[in-house]
């Protein structure tokens, strides 16, 4: 089976993020990607311009006419903006029994510009985060759900993760990518009574433009046919060639894009 797996997200011309990475991230996994946009990003590799926001009602149109056409095998949420688009997904993701959610807590774009309007936060939090199968947050994404110091140890990341997973997703994924100090990046998956540590040595590059959205799509599309550990590392080491291959492309002058289709295209 070839799973469909559906992106509610914002967008992002230059294709290495948002939207555009989900889809990318889903092929490459083997599966159909379709998407429900929340708001229209003028971006770059150097930037975030401004964004548009769609009206909730329209975005309940797009996800209503998904589900009611399609098997919806898996969902990954990235950037929502406000509260009142936040609600409107949780409640047709509710409506329609949706399954495997992956939640992205996108809140701030790899040049430090907010893409998530402050009474988004709580919305996020009490509405989609127990609704979830796997909250993906990085380090700054984790302290901003907890109201907690940004500035982590390995130790600190084992004890929040626990906090996180109280707020009622199934399965954490707290990522340590921003984690100082160390030539390796451990991120914790804490759910299913226990947890794992995964750890990777750090990929050199200035081409990380979408990770977080390439590692929880990439996620999403291998659930249906995986467990969640499996899944996870499935993720992570495609997520790691990925990186080491982006030099093979030339795209922006900022923090230039992942290479997503980097074992298909050398085949």
């Amino acid at each position: 089976m070839i799973p469909n797996v559906l992106s509610i997200a914002g967008t992002d011309p230059t294709g290495g993020a948002g939207i555009q990475a989900d889809l990318k991230a889903f092929a490459a996994q083997g599966a159909y990607g379709m998407a429900a946009i929340t708001a229209v990003v003028a971006q770059n590799t150097q930037g975030v311009r401004s964004f548009v926001t769609l009206e909730p009602g329209f975005i309940a149109e797009q996800i209503d006419a998904v589900f009611e056409d399609v098997r919806v095998d898996a969902v990954k949420i990235g950037m929502v903006a406000t509260a009142a688009i936040v609600e409107t997904i949780a409640q047709r993701l509710k409506h329609h029994g949706a399954r495997n959610i992956v939640l992205d807590p996108v809140m701030i774009a790899k040049s430090g510009h907010h893409l998530l309007r402050p009474d988004a936060i709580a919305a996020i939090r009490d509405m989609l985060v127990p609704l979830s199968t796997l909250i993906t947050p990085n380090l700054p994404e984790a302290a901003v759900l907890l109201g907690a110091e940004p500035d982590w140890t390995l130790a600190e990341m084992r004890a929040r993760a626990e906090t996180l997973h109280r707020l009622g997703p199934e399965w954490v994924l707290l990522k340590g990518g921003h984690l100082e100090g160390s030539s390796e990046s451990t991120d914790i998956l804490l759910g299913g009574g226990g947890h794992v540590e995964f750890s990777a040595p750090r990929v050199v590059t200035k081409n990380d433009h979408g990770t977080g959205c390439t590692l929880s799509a990439a996620i999403a599309a291998l659930l249906p046919r995986h467990g969640m550990e499996e899944s996870v590392r499935r993720a992570k080491d495609y997520l790691s060639g990925a990186l080491a291959a982006s030099a093979e492309l030339t795209v922006g002058h900022g923090h230039g894009p992942l290479h997503h289709f980097y074992a298909l295209w050398r085949s």
